[in-house]
C-alpha cells in the first residue's frame, strides 16, 4: 500500500484532541475561542495536506505517513481513499467555518471543547476503513450531544432511547458480520441490524424522531455538525454495502425515498426555523442513500457527489440559520419578519446554500443532482420522478423559508444586526466552493466516479456472484 508522506491524519486528529483538552482548562471565553480556532484550523491544514498528497500520489488508497497506529495496532487504522479524502476535507471544514463564526451571543450556549472533542471522532470515524474501528467511532460519537443537553438540563430521552437502539444494532450487526468474515456470504442477520442502525443514525421515517428533538433542545451548532457530514452514509458505504443482497439494498432504498418525499413535504409547512432545517436536511440525506441503493455507477457517482453537495450546501445553510438566530433569537416561519434591510449579506448565503443544496445550475449541487436523477431513471423510472419530486418541493420550501424571513416588512433593531468580519470570510469562502465546484464539476465528478468503481468492486470482492454477467447491476464490469 503507497503512504503519505507525512501523518496528516493522525496529526489532525490530535490536532483536535489536544485542542478540546487545552480549551477545556481555559476560563477566559476570548482566549477560549481564539485557541479553538486555532486547532481547528490546524486540523484542516493536515487534513487538506492530507488531501493534496494523496492527488500527488495517484492511487486508489495510501496509508497515513509513517504508519504510526500500525505500529501500536498492527493494522493501518487511517486509510485515505478515493471515498473519504474530500469527506475529511468537507467534515474539517465544517467545524471550522462553525467555530470561526461562532459569536459572543452563543458561547454560553456552544461548547468549543466538545466541538473539537467531537471533531476528532468524526475525523477518525471517516478516516478509517476498518469495520470494527468504525463501530466503536459510531458509538463514541453519539457522547458529545448527550454531554450537552445533560449539561443544559434539556430532556434527553428521546436522543438516548434511539441511540441506544443504534449502538445495540450497530454493535449485534458488527460482531455477526466480523464472525462470518472469511466464511463467503454474509448472512441476513449480520446485514439486517447493521441496515438498521444506518436508517436509525440517518433519521430515516420512521427513525427521524431524535433528530427533531436534537434540533429543538441542543445549540444549533452542535445539532448542525452532528449530521452535516452525514456519517450514516459513510457507515452505509463501510459496512452495509459489501455484505448486503440487492433486494436488501432496494429495501433501504424504498423507505430512503418515501423519507425524502415525506420530509419535503414537512419542511413546507414547518413553521418553525429549526424543524424546517432539520426536515430539509432529512430529505437530502434520504436521497444519499437512495442513490448508494442503486449499486450502478451512475448511480453512485450522483448520490456521492449529492453527498458532498449537502453536506457543503445545507451545513452552510445551517451555520446561515445559526448567525440569523444568534442575532434575533429563535426564528418563526409563521410570520414574515423582514430580515433583509439588516442583513442583506446573511440573505444572500441563505439563497446561495439553499439553492445549491436543490442542484440549482451553476452551483456544486448541479451536477450531482442531474446524475442522481439519471442514474435513478436508469435503474427504476418511479424512483426518477420521486426523487424529482422530492427535490421540487425541498425547492419550494427554501424560496418560501427566505421570503418569510427577510421579506414582508420592516424589522426595527435597536442594536446593528450586521454581519461580523468573521463571518464575512467564512460566508465568502462557502460561496466560493459552492459556485467553483458548479463552473469547474470535472474534478469533483471524476473523483467521485473513480470512488464509485472502488465501491462497486470491492462488492463484487466480497460477493462474487454480483459480478456474474447474468447481474444487471455488475454490468459495468463486464463493458469494454
Amino acid at each position: 500500500m503507497n503512504e503519505l508522506a507525512l501523518p496528516w491524519l493522525e496529526m489532525a486528529i490530535l490536532s483536535a484532541v489536544v485542542g478540546a483538552t487545552a480549551v477545556g482548562r481555559l476560563r477566559s471565553t476570548d482566549r477560549v475561542r481564539k485557541w479553538s480556532v486555532f486547532f481547528a484550523g490546524c486540523s484542516l491544514l493536515c487534513v487538506s495536506g492530507a488531501w493534496l498528497n494523496f492527488q500527488f500520489l495517484d492511487a486508489n488508497e495510501a496509508a497515513d505517513g509513517f504508519q504510526l497506529a500500525h505500529r501500536l495496532f498492527g493494522f493501518n487504522a487511517f486509510v485515505i481513499d478515493q471515498l473519504n479524502a474530500p469527506l475529511l476535507a468537507l467534515v474539517a471544514l465544517l467545524y471550522f467555518l462553525a467555530i470561526v463564526s461562532t459569536l459572543r451571543a452563543t458561547v454560553d450556549h456552544f461548547s468549543f471543547a466538545w466541538t473539537l472533542a467531537s471533531e476528532a471522532i468524526a475525523l477518525a470515524t471517516f478516516g478509517t476503513q476498518q469495520p470494527l474501528l468504525i463501530i466503536g467511532l459510531l458509538v463514541l460519537g453519539t457522547l458529545p450531544p448527550l454531554i450537552e443537553l445533560r449539561t443544559r438540563g434539556k430532556p434527553i430521552r428521546m436522543y438516548l432511547l434511539y441511540m441506544g437502539l443504534f449502538v445495540l444494532l450497530l454493535v449485534v450487526g458488527g460482531a455477526i458480520a466480523e464472525k462470518e468474515r472469511g466464511l463467503g456470504e454474509h448472512s441476513l442477520w449480520a446485514a439486517a441490524p447493521l441496515l438498521g442502525a444506518v436508517l436509525i443514525r440517518s433519521g430515516i421515517a420512521p427513525f427521524h424522531s431524535w433528530m427533531t428533538a436534537l434540533f429543538e433542545h441542543a445549540s444549533f451548532g452542535t445539532a448542525v455538525l452532528f449530521v452535516a457530514p452525514i456519517v450514516g452514509a459513510y457507515a452505509a458505504v463501510r459496512l452495509v454495502l459489501p455484505i448486503a443482497s440487492d433486494s436488501m439494498l432496494q429495501t433501504m432504498g424504498l423507505i430512503s425515498l418515501m423519507t425524502a418525499v415525506y420530509a419535503a413535504g414537512m419542511a413546507i409547512v414547518q413553521r418553525d426555523a429549526r424543524r424546517f432545517y432539520c426536515y430539509l436536511f432529512l430529505s437530502h440525506s434520504a436521497l444519499v442513500l437512495v442513490g448508494l441503493e442503486m449499486i450502478t455507477p451512475h448511480g453512485l457517482t450522483g448520490a456521492l457527489c449529492v453527498w458532498l453537495s449537502v453536506g457543503l450546501a445545507l451545513g452552510g445553510f445551517g451555520l446561515t440559520l445559526r448567525a440569523l438566530e444568534a442575532r434575533c433569537g429563535r426564528l418563526s416561519l409563521a410570520d414574515f419578519q423582514g430580515l433583509y434591510e439588516h442583513t442583506p449579506n446573511l440573505a444572500m448565503c441563505f439563497m446561495l446554500t439553499g439553492l445549491a443544496s436543490v442542484g440549482f445550475p451553476g452551483t456544486f449541487g448541479f451536477v450531482g443532482g442531474e446524475l442522481l436523477v439519471d442514474g435513478a431513471v436508469e435503474t427504476y423510472p418511479h424512483v426518477g420522478l420521486a426523487v424529482v419530486l422530492a427535490a421540487m418541493l425541498n425547492g419550494i420550501a427554501i424560496v418560501q423559508a427566505y421570503f418569510l424571513l427577510f421579506t414582508g416588512r420592516q424589522y426595527f433593531s435597536s442594536v446593528s444586526l450586521r454581519i461580523r468580519i468573521r463571518e464575512r470570510y467564512a460566508l465568502l469562502a462557502l460561496a466560493a466552493l459552492i459556485l467553483l465546484g458548479g463552473l469547474l464539476p470535472q474534478p469533483g465528478v471524476l473523483s467521485r466516479r473513480n470512488a464509485a468503481d472502488e465501491i462497486l468492486k470491492n462488492r463484487a470482492q466480497l460477493q462474487p456472484e454480483v459480478a456474474s454477467e447474468e447481474s444487471p447491476r455488475a454490468a459495468y464490469l463486464w463493458s469494454d
